[in-house]
C-alpha cells in the first residue's frame, strides 16, 4: 500500500475526507492525492502522521505497528489552547470535539484537577 492509500485508509477510519485533512493541516487541495507520484516534504508527512497519531515510518510503509499509543495527559491537553493538540488527541464519536465538549474537559481537568483528585482520595479513605 502506498503513502496515499495509507492516508486514505486512515481518513476513512477517522471518518474524514482527504480534503478535510488537507484543510485542517493547511495543505493545498489535491496535494495528498498526488503523493502516489511525487515526493512530499518530510515536514508535511510528519504533520499528517501527527494528525492521525501514527509514525512517519508507518505512513511510508516501514512499520506495521500503526498507532503510537502513548499515554495522554488530559490535564496537559486541557491547559492547551492549540486546536491541533485537541484534534489530534481527542474526538467524540470519531468527530472533532465541539467547543462545549472542550470547555467541559477544561473545567474537569485544568484548574480543578487537584481539587477533584483530593476529593476522590477523601472518598477512597472513607471506605
Amino acid at each position: 500500500m502506498d503513502l496515499y492509500e495509507k492516508i486514505k485508509e486512515l481518513a476513512k477510519q477517522k471518518k474524514v475526507s482527504i480534503r478535510q485533512v488537507e484543510e485542517k493541516l493547511g495543505i493545498a487541495n489535491g496535494t495528498i492525492r498526488r503523493w502516489g507520484k511525487t515526493n512530499p516534504s518530510v515536514k508535511t508527512v510528519k504533520s499528517v502522521a501527527d494528525y492521525f497519531n501514527v509514525s512517519v515510518d508507518y505512513l511510508l510503509g516501514g512499520d506495521e505497528a500503526k498507532p503510537i499509543n502513548e499515554p495522554i495527559d488530559l490535564a496537559e491537553v486541557a491547559n492547551s489552547d492549540d486546536d491541533a493538540v485537541w484534534s489530534r488527541l481527542l474526538s467524540s464519536g470519531g468527530r472533532p470535539l465541539t467547543e462545549k465538549d472542550k470547555m467541559a474537559i477544561k473545567l474537569l481537568f485544568s484548574d480543578k484537577w487537584d481539587e477533584i483528585t483530593q476529593k476522590a482520595k477523601d472518598l477512597d479513605n472513607k471506605d
